[in-house]
């Protein structure tokens, strides 16, 4: 299976990857609410960037440093050379990869540009983390913008949520209705899937955009499908199978995958280190 944005073939893998032609261009950003005096702040699109086919955002872990090379999160699936195959893990590829950098307001504030494919699979998730030529420090001296923390715990149902799109310069609200055991769609599997509420309606492009927690402003997944005609267990129609191995189809429902799993698999100066025990990411 081979994606290609200039043909019908392209149809976005798991209801997320862009299109050539689903617009003419990508959608202005939405005016954003003013945060209230108390509570959650509302996400922004600070820190969240564009790719070709998808959206991402600039993320730092627990442990990063501002001279650290900044990472950019997105999909597996989002790769420029196609779907990876179950059980294929990259690690440490070489690339050359753009991805324009949004200011809080969805306007744009440059270019990053990444030489390396630190981390990518779409066994047990569907995940992409890209190393870029920049350090946190020189993204927040040149452009003024602060990268999105990773939250190094497992996501809370009934949680608000945000998913936040730098393709379509686009939110999506809605909250963390629960966690598929398995998610499958086609030939691939992932674990311990997030589950959105029913208001998070995403569409092709807003694969990879973070998944922000409301009241902590912490990204807690990457966006990455959608059942959009009802069906089994095919492309772009992922269903859940439990412990017992019973299917439940969820028509029109959209889900993402936890981020709180890369944390562990990446060490001092932000360099991936899957030999580490609490490392639970597929190894290549």
């Amino acid at each position: 299976m081979k994606r290609s944005l200039v043909s019908s073939l392209a149809a976005a893998l798991f209801g997320a990857a862009a299109l050539a032609g689903i617009a003419a261009s990508p959608a202005a950003a939405q005016p954003q609410q003013a945060p209230q005096a108390k509570g959650p702040k509302t996400p922004t699109f600070e820190g969240t960037v564009a790719l070709s086919n998808c959206s991402g955002s600039v993320v730092k872990l627990k442990g990063s440093k501002p001279g650290d090379p900044a990472l950019v999160l997105s999909n597996g699936h989002c790769l420029q050379d196609g779907f990876l195959e179950p059980g294929e893990v990259v690690a440490g590829k070489k690339t050359s990869r753009d991805f324009t950098l949004l200011n809080a307001d969805g306007s744009d504030a440059g270019t990053l540009h990444s030489d390396k494919i630190a981390y990518a699979t779409m066994t047990d998730t569907d995940i992409s983390l890209y190393e870029t030529t920049s350090s946190y420090r020189e993204i927040k001296k040149k452009y003024g913008i602060r990268a999105l923390k990773l939250d190094p715990r497992h996501p809370r149902q009934n949680r608000d949520i945000t998913v936040v799109s730098g393709y379509w310069k686009e939110t999506f609200s809605c909250g963390i209705d629960g966690f598929a055991h398995r998610l499958k769609e086609a030939d691939w599997i992932w674990k311990d899937s997030i589950r959105y509420t029913m208001d998070c309606q995403t569409k092709g492009g807003t694969s990879g955009s973070p998944v922000v927690d409301d009241r902590t402003g912490k990204v807690v997944g990457v966006n990455n499908t959608h059942n959009e005609d009802g069906e089994e267990c095919t492309l772009n129609n992922p269903c859940e199978v439990d412990e017992n191995g019973k299917v439940t189809v969820r028509y029109l429902n959209a889900y993402g995958q936890q981020t709180y799993l890369v944390t562990p698999c990446f060490g001092r100066g932000n360099q991936l280190d899957l030999d580490n025990p609490y490392c639970e990411l597929p190894k290549p």
